[in-house]
């Protein structure tokens, strides 16, 4: 009876094995962060078609192009949220009276509970959005579905400026509009004397945390398409140029391992939407980037990678004068990170300092 314990014992194991690999990642924990479903970047994938061919043949001399040439350059402003834009009122008073010089695309988590109705350059003007969440590529993706749709939309949007729910504006809305138009550009390759708008993104290649952010997804999984040396780090926040708007949406190769999910043990170095725009655009037109973002961020007492957050009893118009300062050109277009009830106290300096210029 109990010689054949071993080999009653085997056989039950050897039985279990399938049942051992159906059930195993159930059970376990899983080892990497959850990934963009696919379904999801199937719909991705059609949206950004649409836009790459519907820009080539507004390149091509069809409507699109009559069109733009009827209309002064514009701003696409891209609101990424996922709560109420509490600080639309500001907004407001920065777009007003300059209806013919701008966008509004808003994506909004589908999950995030919105009470405040749509103000009037906000209403009708929510995209089709999938969720959003920290430490995935989730957040590059609703970026690209905004970039994507303004591309859609009008083939004058000339600017395409990434805003949060929590940014405001520095200046009124004709120094952003002059800054971004009046900004010399580079040389084009195909007409020297002609000069192509530059984008405003932060690119930065040396900073200390980089490789744990390289090797989040594993070791080696992003090789060979993006080697360490290639590997950048910015702002979430950014103005992009036409051009390079279009050079996101059609972007596959390196995509297709930022859309990677991270390990789970890497999840603190996780921040793809931080790395996937820098080193998209410094590996494929380094010369055509400032280099620095526009929008001002307070690091300082950051907690849990989030930054600091302005409080109603920080507001002052010393506040907004120190928050243009740059150690660059111009002056910070935008800032972050403000609690909602901070739009009191900023409409009451809109006028007199904010606006002023």
């Amino acid at each position: 009876m109990y010689s054949s314990s071993p080999f009653v014992v085997s056989v039950v194991l050897l039985l279990s094995l399938p049942f051992i690999f159906l059930f195993a990642p159930r059970i376990l924990p899983p080892k990497t962060l959850p990934a963009i479903p696919e379904p999801d970047e199937a719909d991705d994938l059609a949206l950004f078609r649409r836009a790459t061919l519907a820009s080539v043949e507004a390149a091509g001399g069809g409507a699109g192009v009559r069109r733009r040439l009827s209309s002064p350059p514009k701003i696409a402003f891209l609101f990424l949220i996922n709560s109420d834009i509490a600080f639309a009122p500001v907004w407001e008073r920065f777009f007003h009276g300059h209806e013919r010089l701008f966008n509004v695309y808003v994506h909004a988590d589908p999950a995030a509970e919105l009470v405040l109705p749509p103000t009037k350059s906000f209403r009708g003007r929510f995209i089709p959005a999938k969720a959003t969440q920290r430490a995935s590529p989730t957040l590059i993706a609703a970026a690209r579905r905004l970039l994507a749709a303004a591309l859609l939309d009008d083939p004058a949007n000339a600017f395409f400026a990434l805003i949060s729910q929590h940014c405001i504006p520095l200046h009124s809305f004709r120094y952003v509009y002059h800054a971004l138009i009046s900004d010399p550009g580079v040389p084009s390759p195909a007409a020297p004397l002609h000069r192509r708008h530059r984008s405003f993104i932060q690119i930065v290649a040396d900073d200390p945390v980089l490789h744990n952010r390289y090797i989040a997804r594993g070791d080696n999984a992003m090789l060979p398409e993006v080697p360490f040396e290639r590997f950048r780090v910015g702002s979430q926040f950014f103005v992009l140029a036409r051009r390079h708007a279009l050079l996101v949406v059609r972007d596959r190769r390196l995509w297709k391992k930022f859309r990677m999910p991270c390990l789970k043990k890497m999840e603190s170095s996780c921040y793809p939407e931080e790395h996937y725009f820098p080193t998209l655009l410094d590996m494929q037109d380094p010369d055509g980037c400032t280099r620095y973002s526009l929008t001002r961020v307070n690091w300082t007492d950051s907690v849990d990678g989030h930054p600091h957050t302005y409080l109603p009893a920080e507001i002052s118009g010393d506040l907004i004068l120190d928050l243009r300062l740059s150690n660059s050109t111009y002056s910070y277009l935008f800032a972050r990170k403000f609690s909602p009830d901070c739009l009191n106290p900023l409409l009451h300096i809109a006028d007199t300092v904010i606006f002023k210029d």
